[in-house]
């Protein structure tokens, strides 16, 4: 049986079939089409000749190695990324940024190029800087989606900001991040609602603290009591016997088998195993006076005359891009400063982007990283923990 033409024509939903059609028809022409187009022209755009010849030239070298902190998922999720994406293979030294810095600092004084960049936390790598140790990071940008400053909220933020701005670049941004923890076998939330709650005799010999005479999370915490609850409070905090490591992993091993009660200067990436295996840690609640806002392990640099160039230079502008900042971000929970990138979902883990939270204005406020924060706050606060803490 055949399909009469004019029966259709006259057919009222053969017109209405049709008029379903050309619409679908001219969406698809109109939108997805141009905009197909316009797609397949930023990628070209984002693989600019130059992209394209220094990613030649990194596949030559084939290596890259960089300074990274302590966290085993990021060594993990870096070696297989960086292989995948670049076909470069990745040594990557895991370990404290004070430790690696030192390490970087002595190898050149001894005219020993190892490393090509790190990445690091507040005020480990000024020194770097300061002597000469570190590349500026601005001309080894290629792609403009990290040259603008519009991508990024507060735009470029160097933590190297007093005197050259160049060498440090600060990515991350976080307020209200979960820096102490508690064993919740051991305690329980209502009872850690102010610093002056951690005086109370029940903790003494129970508070662990990653080590606050060194650039650390730990210093950071310690450094923001220094300012809002004095050295005064201080002392009386190291009569509780603290037990001191620069060993976050260790730290997070401590608390989760009981061994202390509350931990100063954990990060979500050492507390994470623990939590995931079912062991009884948890954030404790923000104090009533506050937290410092953080850019955690948020700092980066490349080292003088990197030994894998063009490497180094296509690590440097995919980490900075849209796409590698969502990575690291979702490794290490912490919220990029970059505005193209998602970071509302940290608030489920009680951590608080501050593009989401705060004014950039107030950012500044509260910070107390960056170098000039550093200097008038962390470094005399870092000093009075050398004085009490022996």
């Amino acid at each position: 049986m055949g399909f009469s033409i004019t029966a259709q024509h006259t057919n009222p939903l053969f017109w209405e079939f049709m008029e379903k059609h050309l619409r679908a028809l001219m969406f698809f022409a109109v939108v997805i089409v141009p905009l197909n187009i316009h797609l397949a022209l930023a990628a070209e755009v984002r693989r600019s000749p130059e992209w394209d010849k220094t990613l030649e030239a990194a596949k030559k070298e084939g290596k890259i190695v960089l300074a990274i902190p302590p966290a085993n998922e990021l060594r993990r999720e870096m070696e297989t990324v960086l292989k995948a994406k670049f076909g470069l293979e990745a040594e990557l030294v895991s370990a404290p940024g004070p430790r690696n810095a030192s390490r970087i600092a002595s190898e050149r004084k001894a005219g020993v190029s190892y490393f090509d960049a790190l990445i690091v936390g507040t005020g480990t790598a000024v020194g770097l800087a300061h002597d000469g140790m570190l590349e500026p990071i601005e001309p080894l940008l290629i792609l403009g989606e990290v040259k603008d400053p519009k991508e990024w909220w507060g735009g470029h933020i160097w933590e190297d900001n007093l005197s050259t701005n160049r060498y440090l670049y600060s990515f991350l941004a976080d307020v209200s991040t979960h820096s102490i923890w508690y064993n919740s076998s051991l305690a329980k939330p209502e009872e850690l609602r102010s610093f002056d709650d951690y005086l109370s005799p029940k903790w003494k010999d129970k508070i662990g603290f990653s080590d606050p005479r060194v650039p650390s999370s730990g210093q950071s915490v310690w450094s923001f009591m220094w300012e809002v609850k004095g050295e005064g409070f201080l002392k009386k905090l190291v009569q509780q016997e603290l037990f001191l490591t620069r060993d976050l992993r260790q730290l997070a091993d401590v608390l989760a088998k009981g061994k202390v009660a509350l931990a100063f200067g954990i990060g979500r990436s050492q507390a994470e195993p623990f939590v995931k295996a079912g062991l009884p840690i948890k954030p404790a609640p923000a104090p009533k006076e506050g937290l410092p806002a953080s850019n955690s392990f948020g700092v980066l640099g490349v080292v003088k005359d990197p030994p894998h160039p063009n490497a180094t230079k296509i690590f440097i502008n995919w980490f900075l891009s849209r796409e590698g900042q969502d990575w690291y971000g979702r490794v290490m929970q912490n919220g990029s400063r970059r505005l193209d990138v998602d970071t509302k979902w940290l608030k489920e883990l009680g951590v608080d982007a501050a593009k989401d939270s705060i004014t950039v204005q107030e950012y500044h406020r509260v910070r107390n990283h960056l170098e000039d924060k550093y200097t008038k706050v962390r470094v005399p606060s870092g000093k009075f923990a050398e004085t009490i803490l022996r």
